[in-house]
């Protein structure tokens, strides 16, 4: 894109690392922003501030006593606290929606009033902007919790020249997730005059509801997702979630960019909470690791078994499944150790004590979420299981590889683009894929690893490989601000062709975008 000024961006986000995290979108939240920061970027975090987030224990200050925030024929007020993330250039303000009324529960969604709690936050998000007197070149937003800010822009705001330059960047990190709700979702955000968003080629019953994400991606000046295999996925039907054919339409807008991860936070180097560091040039700290999981997973201590660990929820989308089908092969024939973190559904519950139970010295089962044995597992297994039915992204097989945990994975999104398969013939590769989803595949790829690992040298050439990958945000930063200038172009070219249009035809409503905002390609060039 050539040279780059200097940008001034607004990241919102329902949940920020190490605020408030249910999810990868936590994770991004907290890393992406510090990294477009370092290069030299304006770019300011807001996020809603839950009961969770104490103003004490994280060193909140107020910043805004209230702005007004419109909501359906009323405004309520918001008080704004401000606070930072990162250190040294990467340093970045975080400015928190504060309402006692819609933030102070205890968790962050599943509330019934959910579409009024983040409308309200990303109504109060651009308002802020305006009672701060600063305005952003480009507001990037997140998942359905903020996708009607491009509609508002082109509609509610239009006019204000405040506003009117704003561009919007619109990532939807998983199409599952869409938001759908009433039409009286529409009267509250002030957007009951648009009516239901109607597109010839959707399932018929999405053109009778509010989905927030469609709105998002029909009104956003340039889309993202979070790898390039997962933005080519979701523009059929089967990955596309009914969305497919509005992202065909836009897909001159859509891009894929593979998320990264903390290193910092991630480092086998300096992590306070394995038993010995190690780094990719020395590697005799694996198996202290390995020695002390299996100690703590009460495992019998041995080196000469292969360790393999799953880390994520227990579904059926994250491959479990599979696993169930294959689990007591795996531990009958191939004798393998298996270490499994994560809670999900009951009956995965069940199957994983059950297992344990018949194979007391193979299986343990932890079935909770916890960050420091989260690292400790990455650190003690020699392979990492994630055979996800789909995977927009991931950020578990990244996480184990920094660690040396060489990965076993489904072929599919952010994992195909992450991990590539070992050839033993040429040496190349740094984990093992399989294609089709089904069990014999998922076995398999298995057999192949834990072959490969009872040949030590080559073993050891594959964890340094896996070590070596950069899976740090500084690339997909520098791709992101690409991004933002995209988003900015293309609202300047809009609003230029609905200009000239406007000329030609003698037409004021066409340079408002009153006459045909709920028909796909009147939003954009």
């Amino acid at each position: 894109m050539g040279i780059q000024p200097s940008l001034k961006i607004l990241y919102l986000s329902a949940e920020v690392v190490p605020f408030a995290k249910t999810g990868g979108l936590a994770d991004v939240a907290g890393a992406l922003p510090k990294a477009v920061r370092s290069l030299g970027h304006d770019i300011r975090i807001m996020m809603p501030r839950y009961g969770r987030v104490e103003v004490e224990k994280f060193g909140l200050k107020r910043l805004l006593d209230a702005v007004n925030v419109p909501m359906d024929e009323r405004t309520e007020p918001a008080a704004i606290f401000e606070a930072s993330i990162g250190a040294g250039a990467g340093q970045t303000p975080v400015y928190f929606v504060d309402s006692e009324r819609y933030f102070d529960r205890p968790g962050i969604y599943m509330y019934p009033d959910d579409a009024e709690r983040f409308i309200f936050f990303s109504r109060a998000a651009l308002e802020t902007c305006r009672a701060l007197n600063w305005q952003p070149d480009v507001i990037h937003c997140n998942e359905w919790h903020t996708a009607l800010i491009p509609n508002w822009l082109k509609t509610v705001y239009r006019d204000d020249p405040f506003y009117a330059p704003l561009a919007t960047l619109y990532t939807a990190h998983n199409l599952e997730y869409q938001g759908i709700f009433g039409y009286r979702i529409l009267e509250i955000a002030g957007l009951a005059d648009t009516g239901y968003i109607a597109h010839p080629d959707v399932a018929p019953d999405l053109n009778y509801v509010v989905d927030l994400m469609a709105r998002g991606l029909l009104f956003a000046d340039i889309i993202n997702t979070v790898s390039e295999s997962y933005a080519r996925e979701i523009l059929t039907p089967e990955y596309g979630h009914r969305l497919d054919p509005i992202l065909r339409d836009r897909r001159d807008r859509l891009f894929g960019i593979l998320n990264g991860i903390d290193t910092e936070l991630y480092d086998p180097a300096t992590d306070p909470h394995i038993a010995a560091h190690f780094d990719l040039n020395s590697l005799a700290g694996r198996a202290a690791n390995k020695a002390a999981l299996q100690a703590e997973a009460r495992l019998p201590v041995r080196k000469d078994v292969p360790l393999i660990s799953f880390v994520g929820r227990l579904t059926d989308q994250k491959g479990f499944d599979l696993v169930n089908a294959i689990a007591d092969p795996l531990l009958r024939q191939l004798g393998c150790q298996f270490v499994v973190m994560g809670t999900g559904e009951l009956r995965y519950h069940d199957m994983l004590n059950a297992l344990a139970a018949r194979y007391p010295e193979q299986v343990a089962v932890f079935l909770t979420f916890a960050r420091p044995l989260e690292q400790r597992i990455y650190a003690g297994s020699d392979i990492f299981l994630m055979p996800s039915r789909q995977e927009p992204c991931g950020l578990s097989q990244m996480l184990a590889m920094r660690y040396g945990a060489v990965p076993v994975v489904h072929a599919i999104g952010g994992l195909a683009d992450s991990v590539a398969n070992y050839n033993a013939e040429t040496g190349e590769g740094n984990g093992f894929s399989f294609a089709q989803y089904d069990a014999m595949a998922l076995y398999t790829a298995l057999i192949r690893a834990v072959e490969t690992y009872h040949h030590r040298d080559t073993w050891r050439q594959l964890v340094r490989r896996c070590m070596a990958v950069d899976f740090s945000w500084a690339h997909s930063a520098q791709r992101y601000v690409d991004l933002y200038c995209r988003a900015l172009a293309a609202r300047r070219q809009s609003q230029r062709t609905l200009e000239d249009y406007a000329l030609r035809r003698g037409d004021a409503d066409a340079v408002t975008g009153t006459r045909g905002d709920a028909e796909i390609g009147d939003t954009a060039p």
